[in-house]
């Protein structure tokens, strides 16, 4: 699948998915989500927590 079709399924544009795949951008709860049924898969098998961000 390519980036645009992620994002035209998604709802959002290429370069959002481009800034989710290079890690310059966290998507909102609801787009990790809708990406992640894209897929078929659970959101933790796409996304994780960086634990040293959450105690900064």
């Amino acid at each position: 699948m390519t980036q645009q079709e992620l994002a035209d399924r998604v709802g959002v544009t290429r370069q959002t998915i481009l800034s989710i795949e290079k890690g310059r951008y966290n998507p909102s709860v609801g787009l990790a989500i809708r990406i992640a049924q894209t897929f078929g898969v659970p959101v933790e098998a796409l996304f994780e927590i960086d634990r040293e961000e959450d105690h900064g």
